[in-house]
């Protein structure tokens, strides 16, 4: 006679206990039970087995309620929640275990990190402030690849610009083109503007150094640069403040080794190893070029107005010829 023992069910293991039932009773065939059980014949066979001779408890794994060989050591578990609580806070589960590897030697999988922030340390509310600064990001659309360049400025300008793109082109010459979103600093959004030539100041700039401005019509167009500024305001904004990086002039400097991590991680190969950057020539003056300009038109009093103000030419010949004119 069977020993009367209490089992505990889930609703899961319930379904299986009635097919597994109906087989040991011969009301269903073993191969449409494993086709319902997502089982092997033979594995239901052997269950049926199990059941004929123990009854509901041989169903029951033999590993119930016991710890799995692979657990994770409790003192290591331990370790691992306070480096992450006390350094890596605001890191979710992909950037926190890359920074446990490089930095405390601790290699863990992705799941296992993820597992140990949910279940068994609540994160805290509190989110390191993002800087008011803004970067400015060149991105090589044939790899994913950093151009080196990634300039912090206290507001996105046209200056910022300029002296951005100067620093690209010391670093690797002229672009065939840059891609860009539709932002005023890239395209005139006033139908009403004075728009003089149809271009913005930065637009104007890369005409003359013979460098197409194009502009997506979408985020989605420019993906690759919109997919690296996410990945950016998650990683870069924690490697500075691991760093304790707190201002532009530093966050600049420290650009270098960040770009270097950066490429190594997401850059991809490209299918051709041609440069297709071109050194910018003698005669393009990029002081000249990199200024903002205005035409205004010389009136026969010798003023001309720029933002309220009236400016009066020096009466001589020379200005004299510029009477009528821009």
């Amino acid at each position: 006679m069977r020993q009367n023992t209490r089992v505990t069910f889930a609703m899961r293991d319930l379904d299986r206990l009635k097919c597994i039932q109906a087989v040991v009773d011969g009301d269903l065939k073993p191969i449409r039970a494993a086709d319902r059980l997502g089982l092997t014949t033979r594995q239901v066979r052997r269950l049926a087995r199990r059941y004929a001779a123990a009854g509901p408890v041989g169903l029951i794994s033999k590993r119930f309620n016991r710890p799995s060989n692979n657990r994770l050591d409790e003192a290591l578990a331990d370790q691992v929640i306070k480096i992450l609580r006390s350094t890596y806070a605001d890191f979710g589960p992909t950037l926190a275990p890359e920074k446990l590897r490089t930095k405390h030697g601790i290699d863990l999988a992705k799941e296992t990190v993820r597992r140990l922030q949910i279940a068994r340390w609540a994160m805290d509310s509190a989110q390191a402030e993002a800087s008011k600064d803004s970067s400015l990001t060149f991105i090589d659309d044939a790899t994913s690849r950093l151009m080196t360049i990634l300039l912090f400025t206290g507001t996105e300008s046209t200056f910022g610009y300029f002296e951005a793109t100067r620093q690209y082109f010391a670093q690797h010459g002229k672009p065939l083109a840059f891609y860009s979103d539709k932002a005023s600093i890239f395209r005139i959004n006033q139908l009403s503007a004075t728009t003089g030539a149809g271009h913005t100041q930065f637009g104007r700039a890369l005409s003359e150094l013979n460098i197409d401005g194009i502009c997506a019509n979408t985020p989605a167009a420019k993906g690759r640069v919109e997919r690296a500024h996410l990945t950016m305001q998650d990683r870069l904004v924690k490697e500075l403040r691991l760093e304790k990086i707190s201002s532009i002039e530093a966050a600049n400097a420290f650009m270098p080794t960040y770009v270097s991590a950066y490429n190594a991680l997401f850059a991809k190969a490209p299918r051709e190893t041609r440069d297709a950057h071109r050194p910018v020539r003698e005669d393009e003056d990029l002081d000249s070029i990199f200024s903002w300009r205005e035409q205004r038109k010389v009136t026969g009093n010798l003023t001309l107005h720029y933002e309220r103000k009236l400016y009066l030419l020096a009466d001589m010949l020379k200005n004299r010829r510029y009477v009528g004119k821009y």
